[in-house]
């Protein structure tokens, strides 16, 4: 105990001792000042990223609320397509039996009807192929 007095006593009145406890002081301060700003970039870094992941959330939910919507309209538009092909090959049976019932007639009575051409299916200009969209075309503004 007496060697840890003396020691101290030493350090006290030796120039060179102070000099080195007043530099440990500094960088121990340094350390503190430096680690405190290190976790205030870390805090702020965090921050910075939890509001990202917000902000892409939203995002995501609105682009999800869009496919949804675009997804009901598909849907909606293949059924009417449906519903029209149906109608389409009602009506191309209704003109092949119409066209049997001229041929009747122009067999049965002599006459010369001009009897017209049911193409295989119906050569509409837009028959097989899909039809195309605008990008904008299923924006939803609700």
């Amino acid at each position: 105990m007496a060697s840890l007095q003396r020691s101290a006593s030493s350090s006290d009145s030796d120039p060179q001792y102070a000099n080195i406890d007043e530099r440990k002081r500094k960088r121990m301060l340094s350390n503190r000042e430096s680690a405190r700003r290190s976790r205030m970039r870390k805090q702020k870094r965090l921050q910075d990223l939890v509001q990202e992941v917000n902000a892409l959330q939203k995002d995501n939910s609105q682009i999800s609320e869009k496919i949804g919507v675009a997804t009901q309209y598909y849907i909606e538009m293949q059924s009417a397509n449906n519903v029209l092909r149906a109608q389409a090959m009602e009506l191309t049976e209704r003109l092949r039996s119409l066209n049997s019932v001229l041929q009747v007639v122009e067999e049965a009575d002599g006459y010369a009807i001009d009897i017209p051409e049911i193409p295989e299916p119906w050569q509409l200009p837009c028959s097989i192929q899909p039809i195309m969209a605008l990008v904008d075309m299923f924006e939803y503004d609700g």
